[in-house]
């Protein structure tokens, strides 16, 4: 993917290692979801130290920021804790299903965007209809979603 003029969205950001690397490479604009306070102040201070003005932080829980999103990525990254109990719902409640006529504009993903979810190997994404491709690296995977 060309990071150069998108716009991304980093959930559970942790440090915000992912988007800050996403605004290095030319993304127009990252919003990095954290619900720990510890953690968003974190990224804060490290765009301030670089000097960083186009990605902007909301400390929320990632399902409740999704239920009320209406700004569409060209993409998604989610680091969900491994064990987290909805972490099989993710894709769906982010890729929402089209309605009849092949349209949804609940979608947060944009036409040609992709979701990416890192999870560990007992997550399996398969199934999912827009599953494109998993990776692993050692005990670490990563779900491709269109």
């Amino acid at each position: 993917m060309d990071f150069e003029g998108i716009d991304m969205l980093d959930l559970f950001a942790g440090t915000g290692g992912i988007g800050i690397e996403c605004v290095s490479r030319g993304a127009r604009s990252v919003t990095a979801v954290e619900i720990a306070h510890v953690q968003q102040n974190w990224i804060i201070a490290c765009c301030k130290q670089l000097g960083i003005r186009n990605l902007s932080v909301i400390r929320s829980d990632v399902f409740k920021f999704l239920n009320t999103c209406r700004t569409r990525y060209d993409l998604i990254f989610a680091d969900p804790p491994y064990a987290l109990e909805e972490l099989p719902t993710l894709p769906d409640i982010i890729l929402k299903p089209s309605d009849v006529s092949g349209q949804n504009s609940d979608c947060i993903l944009k036409e040609g965007g992709w979701l990416v979810i890192e999870h560990g190997k007992d997550t399996s994404f398969l199934h999912h209809l827009r599953h494109v491709e998993t990776r692993s690296y050692g005990s670490v995977y990563f779900s491709f979603f269109q």
